[in-house]
């Protein structure tokens, strides 16, 4: 399999602080790739540069085999979930992932209801976000990084909020996602996550790999 994101030697300092220090990875497309650490590790930090939140010092970031920040601003084709997803209170889950299917125009009230079927909500439901538990924002998260269908994800404590029946579901959701040959890398703080879904495991400690 050709390899899917290759991080080559990236550096990423705020001030004094070295959040990644020299940095090179590869992951290779169609698995589930977890990376572990504890906070202020660099995994966000990490995650944030491949997906061109953040501009890095040194180095290079190539998402299928384009440079991120040189040939692309962005990832073309990515899911994300990085800290806790930002929605509009004051609107549903449907109205808020429909405002955000505007921006790219690719997708219609179909997949939009697919999507949030699949994460375990209710697509026809009224209710405001600005209402929801936690479990149920995160839910509607994964909903917004699936409904374009990308071949990536790039998923930051996906199961943050979730009680166990909503973190069964998404282990399943990211299995199901591996088997229809998408590209995950997930951060995660649970052993259990990382040993049940992961095909490569990264550890990260300040800045650096281990």
């Amino acid at each position: 399999m050709e390899n899917k994101i290759e991080i080559r030697r990236v550096t990423k300092t705020f001030g004094e602080y070295k959040a990644l220090d020299d940095v090179s990875l590869s992951f290779e497309a169609g698995k589930i790739h977890g990376i572990v650490g504890r906070n202020g590790s660099g995994k966000t930090v990490l995650f944030k540069c491949i997906c061109g939140f953040l501009k890095m010092e040194q180095g290079e970031i190539l998402v299928d085999g384009k440079a991120i920040g040189k040939e692309v601003e962005t990832p073309p084709d990515v899911g994300v979930i990085i800290e806790m997803p930002g929605f509009l209170p004051n609107y549903s889950g449907f109205q808020n992932l429909s405002f955000l299917a505007g921006i790219r125009n690719r997708i219609g009230k179909e997949e939009i209801h697919r999507a949030i079927k699949l994460v375990g909500l209710d697509p026809s439901s009224k209710k405001h976000v600005g209402k929801y538990s936690m479990g149920m924002r995160q839910r509607l998260g994964l909903a917004q990084a699936m409904m374009e269908n990308p071949s990536l994800f790039i998923l930051d404590e996906p199961m943050n909020g979730l009680d166990n029946q909503g973190v069964e579901d998404v282990r399943n959701i990211l299995l199901k996602l591996r088997g229809l040959g998408k590209t995950i890398l997930l951060a995660s703080h649970n052993r259990e996550d990382i040993e049940i879904l992961c095909d490569t495991v990264t550890e990260m400690d300040r800045g650096r790999v281990l």
